[in-house]
């Protein structure tokens, strides 16, 4: 995510400490916090299928996904 939307997230949330938003800063922020959110969880979920365990015998156990129950 770029640094720019970055910005524009911290700026709407410290002004709707101090103010009321509008529908459409609302909307928007609403956006980018979603694009954030998104963008994070591509960046952990690529880091985890390069993640490997390694047991005390050395041997490399690469990291599983949970099955849903």
């Amino acid at each position: 995510m770029e640094q720019s939307k970055i910005d524009r997230i911290n700026f709407l949330a410290k002004k709707s400490r101090t103010e009321e938003l509008t529908p459409e800063e609302k909307e928007e922020q609403a956006l980018l916090r979603r694009e954030y959110i998104d963008s994070f969880k591509r960046s952990l979920v690529g880091q985890l299928e390069n993640t490997y365990i390694v047991d005390e015998k050395g041997n490399k156990k690469k990291v599983e996904r949970r099955k849903k129950q």
